[in-house]
């Protein structure tokens, strides 16, 4: 029981400092509070989302890499050279995608 009261109290702390912020109309009120509420709630029990299921390559690795370019795992597209595209639309180094899709270090 205290530590409800505790999340309602964290509620209503978080709410009050975001509506003294923020422009909020009277009707968008108890939504904040339900999702504000429900957060915190999900944060004290430890329950957490599933992770989503690991998605296929846009296309098999093995034909990922041709002699003219790469094709992104990602989205099917095809460069010369995947640092930029992978920085910019994914927020994903060359290491973080060589890990998510299991490609070897000498992955270009």
């Amino acid at each position: 029981m205290e530590e409800n009261s505790q999340i309602l109290e964290m509620t209503a702390d978080i709410v009050s400092a975001y509506v003294g912020n923020n422009n909020v109309q009277a009707s968008e009120v108890p939504g904040l509070i339900s999702s504000i509420h429900a957060a915190l709630s999900q944060v004290s029990t430890g329950a957490v989302e599933p992770e989503p299921e690991p998605r296929e390559p846009a296309v098999p690795v093995r034909k990922s890499i041709t002699p003219d370019y790469l094709i992104c795992l990602e989205d099917g597209r095809k460069f010369k050279s995947l640092k930029r595209h992978l920085r910019t639309k994914y927020n994903m180094s060359p290491e973080e995608y060589r890990a998510k899709w299991n490609l070897p270090k000498d992955y270009p």
